[in-house]
């Protein structure tokens, strides 16, 4: 059965609430629907089929075909607005970048799509958040360090940030204690290994591990409502 769909700012508020977005990269798509399975009995509700796996868009749209009313599935690594259209008309709750684009996040938000692009710097996560952006992903975050949140949130506490590359089960809870509303996690959630060898437990349990280091960060930290 279809899950009838969430609106922007539900997506945006289901988001932060989890604090995880699972990015699902892999060679092959024909293993993603028990992937998808085990992260959401591991807790993790969220996640994000890039374009890269090979099939992205009919993946999307088979997923969100049988979804529950509880699971967001979003569409990683657009580039471009014809590809966030195509993402977005198959069902893609939100759309994610690795950089900024003026132009998907245009199309994201004339279709009233959740919006994360990449950025790298002060001025550039400024210039997305001001473009419309719903949460800002700051990437490559592995080269930045929880502590650049502190920084830029300081003088700008308005932001909305999600760390993605580099974040592990170690310091996911550093992340949030920083600052960040949620966390982007690659392969140290959805191990290739594991899903190679078809253990999918592994991936529940990562999801687990996850869900649980956000929730102990939380406490000191607030969650701002989505604009």
């Amino acid at each position: 059965m279809t899950a009838a769909p969430l609106d922007r700012r539900a997506v945006v508020g289901l988001i932060e609430r989890t604090g995880v977005v699972a990015i699902v990269r892999l060679p092959e798509g024909d293993q993603i629907h028990e992937v998808a399975a085990a992260l959401v009995a591991g807790g993790v509700h969220v996640f994000e089929v890039t374009m890269t796996v090979p099939g992205a868009v009919e993946i999307i749209a088979a997923l969100v075909a049988s979804a529950g009313p509880d699971v967001v599935v979003g569409a990683g690594t657009v580039l471009d607005g014809p590809t966030a259209s195509a993402v977005i008309e198959a069902g893609a709750a939100f759309v994610v970048s690795p950089v900024f684009s003026p132009e998907v996040v245009a199309v994201c938000r004339e279709a009233d799509r959740a919006v994360m692009p990449g950025c790298f710097s002060p001025t550039e996560i400024l210039t997305a958040w001001n473009a419309g952006a719903d949460l800002v992903k700051v990437f490559p975050a592995t080269s930045l360090g929880p502590g650049f949140f502190k920084d830029v949130l300081a003088p700008l506490p308005a932001l909305r940030l999600m760390p993605t590359g580099g974040v592990t089960r170690e310091n996911a809870g550093s992340w949030i204690g920083a600052g960040a509303v949620a966390i982007g996690v690659g392969s140290a959630l959805v191990d290739r290994a594991a899903v190679r060898d078809r253990r999918f437990d592994q991936i529940q349990q990562n999801a687990r591990a996850f869900i649980d280091a956000v929730a102990a960060a939380r406490p000191q930290t607030g969650v701002v409502k989505p604009r």
